[in-house]
């Protein structure tokens, strides 16, 4: 695992109104790892990964992003003050996959037209040819090249998911956001996907955030784990650092309130 971030946020402040929902929050993520970030709801998890995308603008704080240069070499870019041409750019290095399956799909998009918007959007065509691609992308994610010409309502709501974990795959991000993606599905099939998730960790060597409330779902998948409270960052360390000896009380009633489950595997 590379020692320089490829994501970094500092200082991070959220406010709507008067109301303050990120307050002074800083994290890394390095690259290759699945960082976790866990909490109640309404603890800020899905504000950071906003912020951290810039999918909205903080109050306040900075937004460090390392990619990749055509060389291979990391170049750093503050996500707050680059051009919003440059950030166009750097949105085909940035994916996110989100909470409700059903939502995330256009339902007058057809699989293949779902699966091509990336291509289109940031004028990329693959090496290998989109035909090609989009049948990669579908094997990927479990599902059968049948699947091209179908709509989101002839899918259930865990083949939905796979469909909109390929498109955010498509372009091959160096940063995939996973927002809460089985809290919607019923549990048999939540664990196929974050089976899945973790197929694809090994098989790509993807740097992930990875929010849930689940702490067994974070032991699962994540290398590292960040304990969020009402907009705060209280304990941040590997598994055993801040699940096996928190130092928070807060982490400790979360851990009490989600008992050890069975393994994902099914």
């Amino acid at each position: 695992m590379s020692k320089e971030p490829l994501l970094e946020a500092h200082n991070l402040i959220k406010d709507y109104g008067a109301a303050r929902v990120i307050n002074d929050v800083s994290l890394q993520l390095f690259r290759g790892e699945t960082l976790g970030l866990v909490g109640e709801s309404g603890s800020g998890k899905s504000t950071i990964a906003r912020l951290s995308l810039r999918l909205i603008e903080p109050t306040s704080g900075r937004v460090l992003f390392r990619p990749l240069d055509a060389n291979g070499q990391p170049r750093e870019l503050d996500l707050l003050h680059v051009t919003p041409t440059e950030m166009r750019r750097l949105r085909r290095k940035l994916s996110i996959v989100f909470q409700d399956p059903y939502a995330a799909l256009d339902p007058r998009m057809t699989v293949r037209q779902t699966l091509c918007e990336p291509f289109a959007i940031h004028n990329e065509r693959p090496p290998q040819g989109i035909e090609a691609r989009l049948h990669e992308l579908l094997n990927e994610v479990g599902l059968d090249a049948s699947a091209l010409r179908r709509y989101p309502h002839e899918f259930s709501g865990g083949q939905r998911q796979r469909i909109n974990i390929a498109r955010a795959l498509a372009l091959r991000p160096e940063l995939l956001v996973l927002d809460e993606p089985v809290s919607a599905l019923d549990v048999s099939v939540g664990a196929q996907v974050i089976n899945l998730l973790r197929d694809l960790q090994a098989r790509y060597g993807l740097t992930c955030l990875f929010i849930s409330h689940s702490m067994p779902l974070v032991r699962y998948l994540c290398d590292r784990v960040t304990v969020m409270q009402r907009g705060r960052i209280v304990e941040t360390g590997t598994w055993s650092e801040v699940c096996e000896c928190p130092r928070e009380i807060y982490t400790q009633q979360l851990l009490a309130a989600t008992p050890e489950l069975p393994s994902p595997t099914v």
